[in-house]
Parts: C-alpha cells; structure tokens; sequence
C-alpha cells in the first residue's frame, strides 16, 4: 500500500520534536510538511541536532491548501488553534490533535476550564477522546481524534478498570502527579523564570487544573457513583517523565490482591502496559524513551486502603506515542509501528 501523507502543525516543540523522532521510523507514512509560525525556514535539526541527517522538509507556516495531498495531520498547537484547522478538514483528512481541543465533550466545559469560546463547537461530535487501550478500535469511526493528556494518561489507564468492576471509593480519591519540566513546553523557562528549575519541586494548578476536567468526564463515563478527588501536579528538576502516586479506598469484598487481579486481566492483552507485582517501587526511569505505562499496587498500614504508583513518559506515552498508536489503530497499522 502506498504511504500515507501527514502535515505536522506545531512541530517545533517538545512534543512535535518527539512526533517526528518517532514517525521518521514508521515505515507506513511520509512526513509531507511540517508547519510553525516562527521557524518558518528552519530545519527542524535546529530543534534536535538528532535529525540532522534525516531527509526532512523545512518548516512552512501553515496553509488550507495543503490539507488536499495529506491524509492526516497532527495538531501539537496552544489550545483553540486546532478547533480552526478542524473546519477546513477536508472528507479524507483525519485530524490527530495533542492538545486539549477536542478532549471535553461539552463545549461549556471547555469554556469553564480553558477560559476561552470552543471555535468549532458543532465538530465536537466528530471527535473522539482516544485512550487507546480503552477507546481502541473506536476511533476508526472519527475523522477528529483528541489524545488525552499526559496526566490524565497516567492517572485514566489504573482507575478506569477499578471503576469498571465498582472496587474503589470514588469519593475519596487522592492523586499526586509529579512531572518533568518539559510537559509546560518550550516556554517552560519563560513560565518560570524566577524558579530554579533544575533544583526545586513545585506544586501548581493546585485544586483547580485543567486536567481536572478529563479525568472526571471519563470516569464518570463508568460509574452512576459520585466522582470526588483532589489532584495536584508538580514540576519537578528533571527533563520528561511522570509519576502519579494515587490512594484509595477500597470497597468491602476487595483487597490488594483482588485489585491486582482486576488490572492484570484488564491490561493482559494490551502491549504498552504492565502490571507489576505488588509493592513493586517504580521509577520514571522504567519508561522514559517508551510508549509504556507501568503500573503497581501498594499496600499501606490500612486494610481498606492501597496506593497505585503509575509511571510514564509524558513527551510519549503522554502525548507522541499515544497520537502514533491512535493512527496505528485508526488505520490498521501494526500495533508497535513506529513506537518499538
């Protein structure tokens, strides 16, 4: 079959690098165009001397009339920008978006929590919010695919079976993320710029986070339970990687075991996540570079309580890699194209 095209819209940031480092080696596509405002001109090696002798096109700003010999384009862009690009979508474009754009399903949510009006409101139904282990083959029926977010990510793939099988309190939930810095962007510096970043932790976003929207839409999507949590993220003095450590209270009839069970069956067929044994201590450093979620169960002093470690890379499984498995199972590719 001949390769598909694809336009990459915000390709000079972290997460549009990583995109590209991943689909250079996807034998099924051909990287047509990359797009950016203020690198027009530039070689994308500006961003990583890695792909310096990579057969790449310079960086273009981006224009409609490019969508006619692209198959799909992926959107790594500030949100609002790809809800503009969705309108000129054209019948054999699938629009693959890495930001918040097309992740709530409700068009006030997004104007509760982002702060500004949906620009393409009525595409919304044209979208689908794809956790590919959860979603899967689901998001062969949309031409709008929204990849969740690097928290959500982590915190979803543990709590969704749990949820499912009505063994947890979701009245009670307590998630700390802990991120590296490159999940605020390349402007991380700028954000930032009266924090030590290489020495410091700091908490943010506490109580109030966007991603706060995310995590309660989807797990309200398997339980009539009310959903209560508190969730606070920190930036932390290291490059890329997350670790959400989350205690919950079990229901009666479920214990350490049983929870394990639950996610082993759950995940037993899924490639990119592990369930380890109990109380197995994990690291960032056990996925970073890989499409993989690690995850183990913990046992506390308290029979009705267990923490849940999740760990991931937020540049992949957190965002590049989860946009390549989604083409991957939108299109038929082989499952680990482009993500071994």
């Amino acid at each position: 079959m001949p390769k598909l095209n694809i336009l990459i819209a915000g390709s000079t940031g972290y997460i549009g690098v990583q995109l590209i480092k991943l689909l250079i080696n996807h034998k099924d596509i051909n990287i047509k165009y990359l797009c950016g405002n203020s690198s027009v001109g530039k070689k994308i090696s500006y961003y990583d001397k890695s792909l310096e002798k990579k057969k790449l096109p310079s960086i273009i700003r981006f224009n409609k009339k490019y969508l006619k010999s692209v198959d799909i384009i992926f959107t790594a862009l500030p949100n609002g920008e790809a809800q503009t690009i969705s309108k000129y979508l054209l019948k054999h474009n699938t629009l693959i978006d890495l930001a918040a754009d097309f992740r709530l399903k409700n068009k006030s949510d997004y104007f509760k929590w982002y702060n500004q009006k949906h620009k393409a409101s009525r595409n919304i139904r044209k979208s689908i919010y794809a956790l590919p282990e959860i979603s899967g083959n689901k998001v062969k029926n949309y031409s709008i695919i929204g990849c969740p977010g690097c928290y959500p990510t982590s915190i979803l793939l543990p709590l969704i079976p749990l949820v499912k099988q009505n063994a947890i309190d979701t009245k009670n939930m307590i998630i700390d993320s802990k991120s590296g810095y490159s999940g605020a962007g390349r402007s991380v510096h700028k954000k930032y710029k009266h924090k030590n970043l290489y020495d410091s932790l700091s908490a943010y976003g506490v109580g109030f986070h966007r991603h706060n929207s995310e995590i309660e839409q989807e797990l309200k999507k398997y339980t009539n339970s009310k959903i209560e949590f508190n969730f606070t993220p920190h930036l932390t003095p290291m490059f890329r990687g997350i670790l959400s450590t989350i205690y919950l209270d079990l229901k009666r009839g479920f214990s350490i075991v049983k929870i394990q069970k639950i996610l082993k069956e759950f995940y037993k067929k899924k490639d990119f996540v592990k369930i380890f044994e109990n109380n197995t201590l994990l690291s960032t450093d056990n996925v970073i570079n890989s499409n993989n979620c690690y995850i183990s169960v913990c046992e506390t002093k308290y029979k009705n309580k267990i923490i849940i470690l999740s760990v991931i890379d937020n540049l992949i499984k957190g965002g590049a890699g989860q946009a390549v498995q989604n083409m991957n199972l939108k299109f038929d590719f082989k499952k680990k194209e482009g993500l071994k």
